[in-house]
């Protein structure tokens, strides 16, 4: 539990009692005139004043306590705090010839700084690095019509092979290869020989997209490095492939397949003037990803023995725990052999055979069942009561968490223990989910709402609140009901991510719902939700805004800091997460309008006055303003606006 902050019911300290004393003393002891510290009195008037002080102290912690014990009786307790977690990336020292282990629970942290402690990750799970097999490669056009097998020519001394057969060229030729195995989390490399045919390209931004088969469609890996300037020269692609990759059959071969695909131009990358010719590929593994997350791994632990009463508790020896994974349980170790307890979040519908147990995250507190005493004078044991003399242990439990674990790309570099065929690692992705346990003021906010709500979503408010209490990654929700005139719709949720970084930095695919989050949200909407009551859930329509405006500055103020301040406040102002009047995020369907930018602009420090504003539509996919410029922006129920480019002149 965070520390409370007392509430003065008695403010007097020390010195107060001490000359409240004093000034008594003439009223009731007129003989006593020696005052100074020096004299016995005083000095037995400073103690006890001393002894009143602390007193006073613990009277001023009782009613913040007894709010709280209140809240944690009927089930409100404070929220702990969540992992942040990413995908760490070891590079091998060498490619793999065989398979290499790397443990569950390595760890990682970022380099100590200025005195502060590292943050340190660990792995969440076991990761192997083996070495690729190509079995199979085949080239096709668009949708893999007209596929040629070419295996044979790659292994043949001399010979080429065309990568994209179509003659003119065109988006979606592409070159197959396929292995033995699957490639999911492994780093890639590519070693080419190739002949400079596919002239006309930029080699520093080739159009060509690598992709794995994930099952129900392609997918992109990550290009790490590339130099072979888009399969035009000898050298190497490194490729970093998701955490999906499934067999698929083409032209009649079974394999794990990987493609390099031409894209389009309309990026304004130069096209191909001529298909590029590969001499041979050899694909080697050169690193691994794994999941990692901000807290520390813990092995077996013994709590203690059971005496055989119901509502006995025990504690683990680190605080705050994490979300228990499925391999972390509680067991219980009797004449009868060793049992594992399910986890429950309380006991309301536990039956007295029913081996529940409730694990509280933020004490750490093992809890069994209570009997309760019923109307009629008998007790009824809510979850089984472990033998007396029974071994009550955990088989394991990750402790840590909070925002200090959002650290950002590529800080995650040192490796905490050495590990032999691995040179360096690295996170590509910034940490997120991180989020400090809530605080005594938090939960005394939420609890009556909760209380109010009940254990049902009914109304539209009650599916928002369910939809953010779901997972600490909902920053919003909006819950649109169904139309009037179909009465057997359904209620649609919609849910905005949260997302930590600079906001002035955010696209529309920072803000794409993760299958995980998803299903979460979708899991806890399903157990709130009334029978018979429908519930889509999704992520809202996001309307880009480009603003143009046109302001003077105090005189002497220099231009380009006044932009700056400008483009930054506006960029806040309308924003999905910190934008709108309260900063609270932009309100969903409100419109735009010039005025409001205008008075933001305004406030700006170093800002005369604001001449002109205009608003503009803007395809955040294409990157691209659209329509003419207009007074006010007006979006639908289900829509967020998001910055996009602003213009900003300033004289």
């Amino acid at each position: 539990m965070p520390p409370l902050d007392p509430p003065n019911l008695d403010d007097r300290r020390f010195q107060d009692v001490v000359d409240e004393t004093k000034r008594l003393i003439p009223r009731f002891t007129p003989e006593w005139t020696n005052h100074n510290v020096s004299d016995p009195g005083v000095a037995l008037v400073e103690l006890f004043a001393w002894m009143s002080e602390m007193v006073l102290y613990r009277v001023n912690q009782v009613p913040e306590r007894m709010y709280v014990h209140f809240l944690n009786l009927v089930g409100v307790e404070p929220f702990p705090p969540s992992v942040a977690r990413t995908r760490l990336t070891f590079w091998l020292s060498a490619p793999a010839t065989e398979p290499v282990v790397l443990p569950a629970g390595t760890s990682v942290s970022t380099v100590t700084a200025g005195g502060q402690d590292p943050v340190v990750f660990a792995t969440s799970g076991e990761a192997v690095a083996t070495p690729p097999v190509l079995v199979a490669a085949r080239t096709a056009g668009p949708g893999g019509a007209a596929s040629s097998d070419v295996w044979e020519q790659l292994h043949v001394p001399g010979e080429t092979v065309v990568c994209f057969p179509s003659l003119p060229i065109v988006d979606g030729d592409a070159l197959y290869l396929g292995c033995r195995d699957r490639l999911a989390d492994l780093a890639l490399r590519l070693d080419v020989t190739a002949h400079a045919e596919g002239i006309g390209v930029d080699p520093s931004r080739p159009p060509l997209a690598w992709e794995v088969w994930a099952g129900e469609g392609w997918v992109p890996t990550v290009v790490e490095d590339d130099t072979t300037g888009g399969l035009n020269r000898d050298g190497t692609v490194v490729l970093l492939v998701g955490d999906r990759h499934v067999p698929l059959t083409l032209g009649g071969t079974t394999a794990y397949w990987l493609r390099a695909r031409l894209l389009g131009t309309d990026d304004g990358r130069p096209a191909y003037q001529a298909s590029p010719r590969v001499g041979s590929v050899r694909l080697r593994t050169v690193g691994v990803s794994v999941p990692a997350e901000h807290a520390q791994a813990m092995g077996t632990e013994v709590l203690g023995r059971s005496d055989g009463r119901p509502a006995q508790r025990f504690a683990v020896a680190a605080t705050p725990v994490a979300a228990r994974r499925a391999d972390e349980r509680v067991v219980v170790v009797d004449h009868t052999g060793a049992h594992e307890w399910d986890e429950v979040p309380d006991f309301s519908t536990s039956g007295p055979h029913d081996r529940h147990v409730v694990w509280d995250s933020a004490t750490g507190e093992v809890r069994f069942g209570p009997a309760v005493r019923q109307p009629d004078g008998r007790t009824r044991q809510h979850g089984a009561v472990p033998a007396d003399g029974a071994q009550v242990r955990v088989t394991g439990y990750r402790t840590g968490g909070g925002a200090r674990g959002n650290v950002g790309a590529r800080t995650l570099t040192s490796l905490r223990s050495a590990l032999p065929s691995v040179r360096a690692v690295t996170n590509r992705v910034p940490a997120t989910g991180g989020v400090d346990a809530e605080t005594v003021e938090e939960a005394k906010v939420r609890g009556p709402l909760a209380l109010r709500a009940g254990q049902r979503a009914v109304t539209a408010g009650d599916f928002e609140q369910a939809a953010r209490q779901a997972s600490v990654e909902v920053a919003r929700a909006r819950c649109l009901p169904a139309d009037p005139g179909d009465s057997g719709g359904p209620v649609h949720v919609l849910v905005v991510p949260q997302v930590r970084s600079d906001p002035r930095t955010h696209t529309i695919d920072d803000f794409a719902l993760s299958p995980t989050l998803l299903d979460t949200v979708a899991a806890e909407l399903d157990r709130r939700r009334t029978v018979g009551v429908a519930v889509g859930l999704g992520a809202p329509f996001f309307h880009g805004v480009s603003v143009a405006a046109l302001v003077r500055a105090v005189p002497g103020r220099p231009v380009t800091a006044v932009r700056e301040r400008v483009v930054a406040a506006v960029a806040r102002f309308v924003h999905p997460l910190v934008g709108g009047a309260d900063g609270a995020g932009w309100p969903f369907g409100q419109t735009l309008t010039a005025t409001a930018v205008a008075q933001v602009a305004e406030s700006v420090d170093g800002v005369l006055a604001v001449d002109e504003v205009a608003l503009f539509g803007y395809d955040l996919r294409n990157g691209v303003r659209v329509g003419e410029g207009r007074e006010s922006l007006a979006i639908g129920a289900d829509t967020l606006l998001l910055s996009a480019e602003h213009r900003v002149v300033v004289r």
